[in-house]
């Protein structure tokens, strides 16, 4: 009866083989060349990592439906949480994000998150692009309360409530939320009701302070952006979103959509960040 052959066998004579064709002047690189496995885009050096950053009442979670669609692109994708409390130090946070990445970015920001994007981009040297969803895009001294009530429309002060939290120094700050029963007309209007339903469960406070407080940079003015304008906004009025693109020379895209237009319409949204990675790519 023949003796069966051990693994220690096969191994053994794998590796002769290997050594074998390492002598002839063959490389080995084990079953497949490494020529017969393409980089996925995310493994190339010239393909952005994309950085989204959320807004005042929601969560990184909110990217969800974009993040599944760029991750389907072979894009690699990342969304901090933002802590909401101070546009200073928000964007500081951010900041040591992007350091913290090699290669050009992608650097996306909703609604308050575009008054982070534009300071922690300042003077960033990877930060090859800018995209607005549904955001504010502050010039330096402009906060984001100011953009908000620069022109009518917006019903976001009727729907919050004023929460109070502890300072490190003893004091107390104010913290804003929107009213559960008000979330959905106010924040995401279309979008199914059990879905509201959590999104208003699990809202992020901002403090009234970070909605206050003016920017310091403005980093649009030398970085190529891009906007995606709600028209269903009631938390930044659509006017005042058109004529922030228009002051930035933004790439710009019209969605009839509310103010949560990443869950809505996560479609529209990856389609324009799609854009800006593909321009970053060809250098244009």
């Amino acid at each position: 009866m023949n003796s069966p052959i051990s693994r220690r066998t096969v191994t053994a004579s794998l590796l002769a083989g290997a050594a074998a064709l390492s002598t002839a002047g063959v490389a080995y690189s084990g079953p497949a060349a490494a020529a017969d496995h393409p980089r996925r885009p995310h493994e190339r050096r010239d393909t952005p990592t994309i950085v989204l950053i959320h807004g005042a009442f929601a969560d990184a979670s909110s990217w969800s439906g974009v993040i599944e669609r760029l991750q389907r692109h072979g894009h690699r994708v990342l969304a901090p949480a933002l802590p909401l409390r101070g546009l200073a130090s928000d964007s500081a946070y951010i900041r040591s994000v992007l350091d913290s990445i090699t290669g050009p970015i992608v650097l996306v920001g909703h609604s308050y998150g575009g008054a982070v994007i534009s300071q922690a981009a300042a003077d960033a040297p990877h930060v090859k692009a800018l995209v607005y969803i549904a955001a504010f895009v502050p010039e330096v001294g402009e906060s984001a309360l100011q953009l908000t009530d620069k022109f009518p429309g917006s019903t976001l002060g009727q729907a919050t409530a004023t929460q109070y939290y502890p300072l490190p120094d003893g004091g107390q700050g104010e913290e804003l939320v929107i009213k559960k029963d008000l979330f959905r007309q106010q924040f995401a209007a279309g979008v199914p009701v059990g879905t509201a339903q959590v999104m208003a469960a699990g809202q992020r406070p901002i403090t009234l302070a970070a909605l206050q407080e003016p920017a310091t940079a403005a980093a649009w003015k030398k970085i190529p952006s891009w906007y995606l304008v709600a028209t269903e906004d009631r938390n930044i009025p659509p006017t005042a979103e058109r004529w922030m693109a228009k002051r930035a020379r933004a790439h710009t895209v019209t969605v009839r959509a509310p103010h949560a237009v990443s869950v809505s319409d996560p479609g529209p949204v990856t389609d324009l960040i799609l854009r800006a990675t593909r321009s970053v790519r060809s250098g244009h």
